[in-house]
């Protein structure tokens, strides 16, 4: 018998998150190019929240977060808005790099796999 994989807001190029065996990998969420870091990282964080929601999970069985910066100076900002944000004691294994990102407008993009509740 083969395990479904859900496909969750499926696009032409890839979709917004899969589901299977048990595990939800979210593709990259990005803000509104224009603002700030942190209002680009809150964006993001919602976003993730209802991706998640759709999988049928939260935020709390996130397992693991990669997190690209445009510009590593924009770090502090970022953090202040994701401790906020991440449940304390379901925080995920993390980490945070630099990159170009795919447009110059975006400042953060966060990859999230996370557990179906």
């Amino acid at each position: 018998m083969t395990t479904p994989i859900t496909r969750i807001e499926c696009g032409p190029r890839m979709s917004q998150a899969v589901v299977h065996n048990g595990l939800i990998w979210l593709a990259g969420q990005v803000g509104t190019p224009g603002t700030g870091v942190a209002e680009q990282t809150a964006e993001v964080l919602a976003q993730i929240d209802r991706l998640l929601a759709a999988a049928g999970s939260d935020k709390t069985r996130i397992l693991s977060a990669q997190i690209w910066l445009a510009d590593m100076a924009d770090f502090p900002a970022m953090n202040a808005v994701w401790d906020a944000w991440v449940p304390q004691g379901h925080c995920p294994a993390r980490a945070t790099g630099e990159s170009k990102l795919a447009a110059p407008g975006y400042l953060v993009e966060i990859i999230v796999t996370a557990a179906v509740a």
